[in-house]
C-alpha cells in the first residue's frame, strides 16, 4: 500500500498531525470513562470524539491511505452507539478504540518513514477490532463501572494483545519548517537578546542620571542660566526614555520568538502520561487516576526530552509501589481510586516538579531492612539512621522493595536512575512521606532561557532579588496587624496569620528584630506556603537574565542564581523556598559561630556555605565597622575576614581587635585574592591565625584551615 511519491512529503506532515489529534482522543476517552459527569459534557465529549475520529478518516483517505481510513471509520463504529445514547463509556470500549489508536499511529509513522509497502494488510487486524468491540446493543447498555481487567487476547493479533508500551511523546515540528538551526545557533541567539537588555537597562539609567543633573541645576537657583540647559537635558531624557522603551519591545518580541522556537509546554510530555496511568493501573488491577497542575509553563525542549524518563520512572513507581488496592483503600477510608498529582512551577531560573500520590506511604523499617538485605547498608548503619537518611536509601543504586521481578519493578534499576538524570540537569530531588497518607517527591532544576521579573529589595547596604512569581503582595508593617508573640511575630494577611521573616536576620545580617511600623512586608509564596518577608526598602523590579551560581556555592540553600544590573552590579536572587522554610526546623544547632567578613556578597556567601557545611552558625558582615558592631552583642568562636576591604582593611580590623579585652585571642583567618608571599606575611604579621587566597577557599580549604586555627588557640572544634 505505498503512497504516491508526489504525497510523501504531506504524509510526513499528517503524521505530525495526527499524533496530536490521537493525543486529544485520548484525553477525550480517559475523561469518558470517569464518574460524575453531567449529560451535557458526556454529549460534547461525544461531539468532539467523533468529529477528531472523522478528521482522521478524511485525511488519510485523501493522501491515499486507505488503511488508516478504513481504522478509523472502524474507530466510529464502534463510538456510534454511545454516541446516540451518551453515557459513561465502558472500559472494554475504551480498551477497544485506545487499541485501534496505537495501531493508526504505528501505521501512520511507517508512512511517513516510507515503510507503507511493507505494512502487513490490516484485514486481521481491524477483523479483531471489530470482535473485541461489544455489540451495538451491549456496548449501549454498558454503563456501570467495569469490574476487573479483562483476560489479554492471543498474543497473534496486534490490536487484541497486550497493551504496547507507551510510543515515547515527539515534540513535533511545523510540517511547513524551512530552516534547520543547531542548538548552538539559537544559544548563540539568545546571548545577543541578553546583550541588547542590558543596553536596555544602561538606557533606563542613563535617564535617570539625566533627571539627576536637570534637579540639581535646578536646586542652583540660576534657573534663568541653566533654562537652555535643562530644557536641552529634559529633551534628551525623554528621547532615551522612549528609545529604551523601543528596545524594550524589540527585546520581548525577540524573548517571545526564540521561547516559540526553543520551548514546548510541559503537558506535550505530561498529557501521554495520562495513558500510561491509565493502563498500567489496569494491569495491576488497580485504579488511579492523575491531576496535572501547572501543565502550560513552557519549557526548553532538550529540558523536557530529559525530563520525560524520570517523570514516568515516578509515576510508575506510585502507581506499583505507593497506590494499594481498591478494596484496600476503602478498608483504610479512602476513595477507591487513587490520587495521583503531578505539579510544574517555575519561579526565576528554577523549575519546581511534584510527584505526588496519596497512597501507604514510605514503610522506613522495611527500607532499612531491605537496603540491609541487599548490602547496601550494615545493620548498625541502618539502626543509626534518622528518617530523612532512611528515606534516602530508596535513591541507592540496586536498591527495591520487590521480591520477584516483574514488567515494571525488581530490577533494581529505579529512583537512583531518576537522581541521576536529575542531577545530571544540575537539579536535585527530594522525598517526603506520611504513613498512611501518601509520597511526595520533589525536583527543583535550573532553566536558563530568556529573562524573568525580578523585585530587587535592600537590606541594610545590600541590593537581593526575589522572583517576581513568589511574591504575591506588598504591604507596609502596621501595629494593628502585627501579632507578637515570645519567640517570632505573625502578620494579619486575608484572615491568617502568617510568620514575619526578618530577611536581614534570615541572611545572617543582622540580629532578628520586629518590624518596624511603616517597614515594607513582601508576601512571599511558594509550594503552598507563605510567610510576611519584612525589608528594608523595595527598590523596584526589573526584567533579568538570572544565571546559575559558581559549581563551588552552586549548594548554598539561600541562593537560587545571580544576575547583573545596569551599572554591572552582581544581584544575588533568594529562593522562595528557603525563605518560606520554617527557620526553627531549618537551622541545626550548632556549637560553633564564626563571623564572615567580606565586601564582597558573593564571597560570604562562599565562605558561609563551607562553614555551614561544617556545622557552624554563621552570621555576615560586609564591612570592618558593622564587624564590630556585631561583636559588641554576639560572641564568636572564629572571624573569617577579607584582606583589602574598603574604609578598614583586615589588619586594620586585626588591630582594634586585639585592643579589646574580649577579643583579643579571638582567632582570625584574613583572605586575600592575593597569593604571594609578601601578602601572607603582611597578614601573619598584622596578627592573623591564618592566611588562605581565594583560590584556596574555592578549593575548598577554608574550613580545615578553621578548625585549625581553633584548635591551636585551644578554643572547642
Amino acid at each position: 500500500m505505498p503512497v504516491d511519491p508526489l504525497l510523501q512529503g504531506l504524509v510526513a506532515g499528517f503524521a505530525v498531525e495526527a499524533q496530536e489529534v490521537v493525543q486529544k482522543v485520548t484525553m477525550d476517552l480517559l475523561e469518558l470513562e470517569r464518574d460524575g459527569l453531567e449529560t451535557d459534557a458526556l454529549s460534547k465529549l461525544y461531539v468532539r470524539l467523533g468529529r477528531h475520529l472523522h478528521t482522521l478518516k478524511g485525511s488519510a483517505a485523501s493522501l491515499g491511505m486507505q488503511d488508516l481510513s478504513d481504522i478509523a471509520h472502524k474507530l466510529e463504529d464502534a463510538l456510534a452507539p454511545l454516541k446516540a445514547n451518551p453515557q459513561k463509556m465502558p472500559r472494554p470500549v475504551v480498551d477497544v478504540l485506545l487499541h485501534g489508536l496505537d495501531l493508526f499511529l504505528l501505521r501512520a509513522q511507517a508512512h511517513a518513514d516510507g515503510r507503507g509497502d511493507a505494512l502487513p494488510d490490516p484485514a486481521a487486524a481491524l477483523a479483531q477490532l471489530v470482535a473485541d468491540a461489544p455489540p451495538p446493543e451491549e456496548a449501549a447498555a454498558m454503563g456501570g463501572p467495569a469490574t476487573a481487567a479483562p483476560e489479554p487476547a492471543a498474543a497473534t493479533s496486534p490490536v487484541a494483545a497486550e497493551p504496547a508500551p507507551l510510543p515515547t511523546p515527539e515534540l513535533p515540528e511545523s510540517a511547513d519548517a524551512g530552516w534547520r538551526v543547531s542548538a548552538r545557533q539559537v544559544t548563540s541567539l539568545m546571548r545577543e537578546v541578553e546583550r541588547l537588555r542590558e543596553v536596555r537597562l544602561r538606557f533606563e539609567e542613563r535617564g535617570r542620571e539625566l533627571d539627576r543633573v536637570a534637579t540639581l541645576l535646578a536646586r542652583q537657583g540660576l534657573l534663568a542660566e541653566t533654562a537652555e540647559a535643562r530644557s536641552l537635558l529634559a529633551g534628551t531624557a525623554r528621547t532615551l526614555r522612549t528609545d529604551g522603551e523601543e528596545t524594550g519591545d524589540i527585546v520581548e518580541a525577540l524573548e517571545e520568538g526564540l521561547k516559540a522556537i526553543t520551548t514546548r509546554p510541559v503537558r506535550t510530555i505530561l498529557d501521554p502520561l495520562q495513558r500510561m496511568v491509565r493502563d498500567l493501573s489496569r494491569q495491576l488491577g488497580k485504579e488511579a487516576r492523575l491531576s496535572v497542575v501547572g501543565s502550560e509553563v513552557s519549557l526548553d525542549r532538550r529540558l523536557l526530552e530529559k525530563l520525560q524518563g524520570a517523570l514516568v520512572h515516578l509515576l510508575r513507581n506510585a502507581v506499583d509501589h505507593g497506590l494499594e488496592m481498591p478494596a484496600e483503600r476503602e478498608r483504610a477510608g479512602k476513595h477507591h481510586e487513587g490520587a495521583l498529582t503531578m505539579r510544574v512551577e517555575q519561579q526565576g531560573n528554577l523549575l519546581y516538579l511534584e510527584c505526588a500520590d496519596d497512597g501507604a506511604g514510605i514503610d522506613l523499617d522495611k527500607v532499612r531492612k531491605v537496603a540491609e538485605s541487599r548490602g547496601l547498608v550494615t545493620a548498625e548503619e541502618a539502626a543509626r539512621l534518622n528518617e530523612n537518611q532512611a528515606r534516602d536509601l530508596i535513591f541507592r543504586p540496586g536498591f527495591s522493595t520487590r521480591t520477584d521481578v516483574t514488567d515494571t519493578s525488581g530490577r533494581g534499576v529505579g529512583l537512583d536512575a531518576v537522581r541521576a538524570s536529575v542531577e545530571s540537569l544540575q537539579g536535585r530531588i527530594e522525598v517526603a512521606s506520611t504513613p498512611g497518607q501518601g509520597t511526595r517527591f520533589m525536583l527543583t532544576l535550573p532553566v536558563d532561557l530568556g529573562s524573568s521579573p525580578v523585585l530587587v529589595v535592600r537590606v541594610l547596604e545590600q541590593l537581593v532579588g526575589l522572583p517576581m512569581l513568589a511574591v504575591e503582595a506588598t504591604q507596609l508593617a502596621r501595629a494593628d496587624a502585627l501579632r507578637l508573640g515570645k519567640r517570632r511575630a505573625h502578620w494579619e494577611y486575608q484572615g491568617q496569620l502568617l510568620p514575619v521573616v526578618d530577611l536581614g536576620a534570615r541572611l545572617g545580617l543582622r540580629a532578628l528584630t520586629p518590624p518596624a511600623e511603616g517597614q515594607p512586608l513582601l508576601i512571599v509564596q511558594s509550594g503552598g506556603k507563605r510567610v510576611a518577608l519584612a525589608v528594608d526598602a523595595v527598590v523596584g523590579d526589573r526584567d533579568l537574565v538570572i544565571r546559575p551560581l559558581p559549581s563551588e556555592v552552586r549548594d548554598v540553600p539561600a541562593w537560587q542564581g545571580a544576575a547583573t544590573l545596569s551599572r554591572g552590579e552582581l544581584l544575588l536572587i533568594c529562593r522562595p523556598d528557603w525563605l518560606v522554610t520554617d527557620t526553627a526546623q531549618a537551622q541545626v544547632v550548632a556549637q560553633r559561630r564564626a563571623l564572615v567578613v567580606d565586601d564582597s556578597l558573593t564571597a560570604r556567601a562562599l565562605h558561609r556555605a563551607m562553614l555551614e557545611a561544617g556545622g557552624f552558625t554563621v552570621h555576615l558582615a560586609a564591612s570592618g565597622a558593622r564587624a564590630l558592631d556585631r561583636l559588641q552583642t554576639d560572641t564568636y568562636d572564629v572571624v573569617i575576614c577579607d584582606l583589602d576591604m574598603e574604609e578598614m582593611d583586615g589588619t586594620q580590623l586585626i588591630a582594634k581587635l586585639r585592643e579589646r579585652r574580649e577579643t583579643a585571642s579571638l582567632p582570625v583567618i584574613l583572605v586575600s585574592a592575593h597569593d604571594s608571599a609578601a601578602a601572607r606575611e603582611r597578614g601573619l604579621a598584622a596578627g592573623a591565625d591564618g592566611y588562605l587566597s581565594k583560590r584556596e577557599c574555592a578549593a575548598g580549604r577554608l574550613l580545615a584551615e578553621v578548625l585549625d586555627v581553633m584548635s591551636r588557640r585551644g578554643n572547642r572544634a
